[in-house]
């Protein structure tokens, strides 16, 4: 009786495993990429958005999020995503580039900087548009994570103020067309993925930095440069998006837990994002930064060389579905 005992606890045992097994391995894989270390607030809104899914779905979706590059380079996650080699990746809007120009609209110099026009943007008519285009790229757009309208530019020895305190000055870049403004001055960008600045600055590859003002802390740039004017130059996403055969073959349950989360998302991420950019000035000050919050003179004479020079880039990049996107930002 007790071999039979254990040995229907054996298979007991067994049965349960076999079960537990068979659960785990009904978990739908969800493989995330982004360049962002963990200190990054966007970076832990990723993580609350990854642990909200898992919720929404109860348990069909296992979010695996891999940052600070550690799955894949930020500049191979669309080209993965779409391949299927992984299922889910984020990227900042200007990391399209030459692919899909039209993903810079927002960084038109001092031109989506209101608070309004960006809590608006998930769901509007505008967002829908990039995501249409985003779709003949072979990606699906899931979430939109704001992450600033306050930018950093730093420096090392002086502040860049004017115009004429660009001229021959490296600095790093985004793109082509977001870099319109900066070449107006006379500076020379470098376009380069966040994860590569600070070497770049500590190295003398590039004697300026420009980012998210909530990034020059949590990348520490304050340990090579002594400068930081902060304005509001621009307002950059971090989006993420996913292998769309990836998501067709969700339940309807895991599609709707994806959708919701995004919508939670966008909301938390604007919250973070200006929680951190009230922040972060003084924390660089208290860092040894010298702080130039730029003033609307200084704004108004960065913005007549810069944004010419922005839209007539943008404009022949994008042509008519550039035209079409900013009509459809006005209504924001």
């Amino acid at each position: 009786m007790k071999k039979l005992l254990a040995f229907a606890a054996g298979v007991g045992a067994l049965a349960g495993a076999m079960t537990t097994t068979t659960a785990a391995t009904a978990a739908t894989e969800m493989r995330c990429s982004h360049q962002l270390p963990p200190a990054h607030h966007i970076a832990k809104v990723i993580d609350r958005w990854a642990a909200e899914i898992e919720t929404l779905s109860e348990g069909d979706i296992d979010v695996q999020v891999f940052g600070a590059n550690s799955l894949t380079g930020a500049k191979q996650n669309a080209v993965a995503v779409a391949k299927g080699d992984i299922d889910c990746a984020f990227s900042i809007n200007p990391q399209w580039g030459k692919t899909l120009p039209i993903m810079n609209v927002t960084l038109g110099p001092f031109a989506v900087s209101s608070l309004n026009a960006l809590q608006k943007w998930d769901g509007s008519e505008a967002a829908s548009f990039l995501e249409e285009k985003l779709m003949t790229k072979g990606v699906k757009n899931v979430v939109w994570l704001f992450t600033t309208r306050s930018t950093a530019i730093t420096s090392k020895g002086s502040p860049l103020v004017k115009p004429a305190d660009f001229e021959g000055v490296k600095i790093r870049g985004l793109g082509p067309v977001p870099d319109a403004g900066f070449v107006a001055m006379g500076a020379v960008p470098s376009a380069m993925s966040g994860s590569k600045v600070y070497q770049a600055l500590s190295t003398g590859v590039i004697d300026a930095g420009l980012t998210d003002i909530s990034a020059a802390v949590s990348r520490k740039y304050f340990e090579v440069q002594d400068h930081v004017t902060v304005l509001p130059l621009f307002s950059i996403y971090f989006h993420g998006y996913v292998n769309p055969k990836w998501y067709d073959g969700l339940s309807d349950k895991g599609k709707a837990a994806v959708d919701e989360a995004g919508r939670k998302a966008a909301k938390w991420a604007i919250e973070a994002s200006e929680a951190s950019a009230a922040k972060a000035p003084d924390q660089l000050a208290e860092k040894g930064m010298k702080v130039h919050m730029a003033t609307d003179a200084d704004i108004e004479t960065l913005k007549k060389i810069m944004s010419p020079a922005f839209d007539k880039s943008f404009g022949e990049a994008t042509g008519e579905d550039g035209k079409k996107l900013l009509e459809l930002i006005g209504k924001l």
